[in-house]
């Protein structure tokens, strides 16, 4: 079923919104290009990061090391012109190391002393969160307010984050030990779970040919935060039709062992499945991604091609998954297959 156009859902669009469409394929073609300068594939990971930053989510970047995701996430911030923090996650790093701390200052005229706030890594743009899973749930909780309401809570005063705020949190999958599993709750912050995998044969050998040299690619700016921002606003304007909405839904309802509409697999392997947030990321990230491919309506297909790393990291495996080896991805895989549309 085809999605339906914008003047069955709200009315024609606007010449603004039609010029914005365009703007926002431009972009994407020019952030491509620039990144092409310095990152060697890893196309579908760039384009679910400019999805999530459009929808304004997080991502939870899962790699082996050396994969040049701390290149990428430096690099996008650099020709977006957004401030840029990288946060080396450590089993004693404390919460107040994240976002900030009160410092008690003496004036020099006055004698008087009072508490300033000093403020944290957190304050930025685009913050780096490397291997978050070394650091305990207490330091990890600390990036949960800031995630969700674009502030930070101490001394008893909350101090506003600046806009656009985007975190992207790295984690090893092969290092367990000394490492803390990330809480059910603060995974659901996260839109995506982003798989970064090995490049192709030709793509390491360019990888190695220009990590070797001495050639360092400077990169034009593409955006600006403002523009960002107001892209984000534009984001909610762009028309999903009701049959989307419901397939997203149920999409993510399928997901939980006590439905109804449960497969076989869902209810042999999952302990837990999706919430409602899982169902509103899934159709903000719809819409972003059909702004980057130059439409102003959202598709089936949409939501289809991102449901994979919306909703792998929210459904919790039970022993019998964890034994038979089968993963979150693979029970994604087959609820796209089941679930009619």
């Amino acid at each position: 079923m085809q999605a339906m156009s914008a003047a069955e859902v709200g009315g024609e669009p606007q010449d603004a919104d039609l010029r914005a469409v365009d703007e926002v394929a431009q972009a994407r073609r020019q952030i491509l290009g620039e990144l092409d300068r310095r990152i060697v594939g890893q196309r579908q990971v760039i384009d679910q990061l400019l999805i999530a930053l459009l929808a304004r989510g997080h991502c939870l970047l899962v790699g082996v090391p050396g994969l040049a995701k701390t290149l990428l996430i430096s690099s996008l911030a650099e020709l977006l012109n957004l401030s840029f923090s990288r946060i080396q996650f450590t089993p004693d790093l404390m919460p107040s190391d994240i976002t900030g701390t009160d410092v008690l200052q003496e004036n020099q005229h006055s004698g008087e002393r009072s508490f300033r706030f000093i403020r944290g890594p957190v304050f930025a743009n685009l913050v780096l969160a490397d291997e978050i899973n070394r650091t305990p749930p207490k330091t990890q909780a600390a990036l949960l307010q800031a995630m969700q309401e674009y502030r930070v809570s101490a001394g008893g005063e909350t101090h506003e984050l600046a806009l656009p705020f985007f975190v992207l949190a790295t984690q090893n999958p092969i290092e367990h030990e000394g490492t803390y599993p990330l809480p059910e709750a603060q995974l659901d912050r996260f839109m995506f779970q982003i798989d970064v995998t090995y490049p192709e044969e030709d793509e390491e050998v360019a990888i190695v040919g220009r990590t070797t040299s001495a050639h360092h690619a400077p990169l034009a700016k593409v955006l600006s935060p403002e523009r960002i921002r107001a892209l984000q606003e534009f984001v909610l304007r762009v028309p999903a039709a009701d049959h989307v909405l419901r397939y997203a839904v149920r999409l993510c309802r399928t997901t939980r062992p006590a439905a109804d509409a449960a497969s076989s697999l869902v209810r042999e392997y999952l302990a837990w499945g999706a919430g409602p947030r899982a169902a509103q990321h899934l159709v903000l990230a719809a819409k972003a991604k059909a702004l980057l491919d130059g439409r102003y309506a959202v598709r089936i297909a949409d939501v289809q091609a991102l449901a994979r790393p919306t909703l792998q990291h929210r459904l919790v495996r039970n022993f019998h998954a964890e034994a038979d080896g089968v993963s979150t991805a693979q029970i994604v895989d087959d609820l796209l297959r089941r679930v009619p549309e």
